[in-house]
């Protein structure tokens, strides 16, 4: 497709140009361009880290790392060869190796990629923010990694293999990116154009893919179960693990006097499963435990007045949610309600 330019007595040739031959290097130029305008080629999307490589056993490195408004993580590649080469190779490597990635996790990412480039911002709440939760949906959260691949061109073995891939469910898009410039006072246009998969037919797609997925979600809802309820405690709305905090920090609040052995006993372990209701903050010595399993942010730490002692609450709540609060309702008459 020829671009031109406008003029206003006359429609003006553009000539098409490279990367390349405009000295625009892929990291220091492109990369860092896109970075500050990536809904170009990936709309909707939050860069969250440049040149991430933080794996073992592994020295490649993430052109650029974003999540989109489904908390889906994306991969973003980039390329200014005439081929694209191996890139989807590359892409898919690194969207194994992401495809764990929990929401904390991610929040320690975007946190020193903030920092790195002088940014005063909480990873956290502008992570929430953008994803427009009230807290962490960790059922949620990095359920699929997205693909975009940015290059000037695709050979055709890259687009057989994207093709083939997406049918199988994956969610690869390539993006060309090409450069024109005009003769007249050398000033260089891009145009950014969608290839894979073609715009017109990405509606189709999706509603195949959909109509598939109805069929395996029927399968495997009585395994997932999930629960995205949410529940009113004291005129506030919570998810689960969040509700479960509220009430151990509300029984405290009313029995400033009780000990840790008390609070076991009015919270059993057996109401949450392996790692109980609550722990006393000295016994987690596993930082990585303490962090993704527990509320353990200074603001979420318990204090027991009588013991000072410093205990945290398990976030690690599902199916189990039901039975805490028939629990907490029968036991202590407390109100709960579905919002």
């Amino acid at each position: 497709m020829a671009i031109y330019k406008l003029k206003p007595d006359r429609i003006a040739d553009l000539v098409e140009t490279s990367f390349e031959l405009e000295s625009i290097h892929e990291r220091r130029d492109l990369q860092r361009l896109l970075r500050e305008k990536i809904d170009i080629i990936a709309p909707h999307t939050l860069v969250i880290a440049e040149e991430f490589g933080e794996w073992e056993g592994s020295k490649r490195r993430i052109d650029l790392l974003g999540v989109d408004k489904e908390a889906r993580l994306v991969v973003i590649e980039l390329k200014r060869t005439e081929t694209g080469a191996h890139m989807e190779l590359q892409a898919i490597r690194y969207a194994a190796m992401l495809s764990t990635a929990t929401f904390e996790q991610v929040v320690d990412i975007y946190s020193r990629f903030l920092t790195s480039n002088t940014v005063d911002k909480d990873a956290r709440s502008e992570l929430l923010r953008f994803l427009e939760w009230e807290e962490p949906q960790e059922d949620l959260f990095a359920s699929d990694v997205r693909i975009v691949l940015a290059s000037a061109e695709f050979s055709k073995e890259l687009t057989t293999a994207v093709m083939w891939l997406n049918e199988r469910e994956l969610d690869i898009r390539c993006v060309r990116l090409k450069l024109y410039k005009s003769p007249d006072d050398n000033q260089i246009f891009i145009d950014v154009q969608q290839v894979l998969p073609i715009p017109e037919a990405t509606d189709y797609q999706v509603k195949v893919r959909e109509k598939a997925e109805r069929s395996k979600d029927a399968r495997l809802v009585a395994v997932t179960n999930r629960d995205l309820t949410k529940y009113r405690f004291n005129g506030v709305t919570y998810g689960k693990g969040r509700l479960v905090h509220a009430i151990v920090s509300h029984y405290i609040q009313h029995h400033p006097d009780i000990t840790f052995d008390e609070l076991l006993a009015k919270f059993p372990n057996r109401l949450q499963g392996s790692l109980g209701v609550v722990e006393e903050l000295s016994q987690i010595t596993d930082a990585s435990k303490r962090n993704h399993r527990y509320f353990a942010r200074p603001d979420e730490l318990i204090q027991l007045p009588k013991e000072q002692r410093t205990v945290v609450v398990s976030s690690q709540w599902g199916l189990n949610t039901r039975d805490f609060i028939n629990y907490v309702t029968e036991a202590f008459g407390y109100q709960i309600d579905e919002a």
